[in-house]
């Protein structure tokens, strides 16, 4: 008897691992409806701080094009914003990156400090897209779903060739 019910515990362990790793099992369940899509955007303005200093990202729709703008802040000078870098890109680029790092999903996201860590990265995050849409996150040392893939990306047009 206790091998019969041993043996339906570690087939209920084995089956919950699986389906917690794949990431389409929610949505066949209905558990989770599929994230809103970006399908236009005024600002965005990622700040990530950590012991070295803190640097602000800002995507801004001009005309046809984005203007993508990495700032060094000074605190030294009163907190005064310092253009490192800057790049345009098309609209479509940046949607798409915003849509594939699921921007919309981080509406309302607070990722709170973890205990034990006495340091790390913090974030915020602040959108406006859809015709006035406000998205708003952030966290400490705890970040969002693909924020790495987010701030990989904003790396990568900035640093496109011209």
């Amino acid at each position: 008897m206790y091998r019969s019910y041993a043996k339906k515990i570690f087939t209920l362990l084995v089956l919950s691992v699986v389906l917690l790793g794949c990431t389409s099992v929610p949505l066949s369940f209905g558990g989770a409806r599929p994230t809103e899509k970006i399908e236009s955007f005024e600002t965005v303005t990622l700040r990530i701080s950590g012991m070295r200093g803190t640097t602000d990202y800002e995507i801004v729709m001009k005309g046809d094009a984005a203007r993508v703008t990495e700032y060094r802040i000074r605190y030294d000078m009163d907190e005064k914003r310092v253009p490192e870098r800057q790049a345009a890109c098309s609209a479509e680029k940046v949607m798409k990156l915003l849509n594939d790092c699921e921007l919309m999903a981080w509406d309302g996201f607070h990722g709170k400090h973890p205990s034990g860590v006495k340091d790390g990265i913090m974030f915020s995050l602040q959108a406006t897209v859809n015709n006035g849409r406000k998205i708003k996150a952030e966290g400490s040392e705890n970040f969002p779903k693909h924020f790495r893939e987010f701030r990989d990306g904003l790396h990568a047009m900035l640093s496109q060739k011209k």
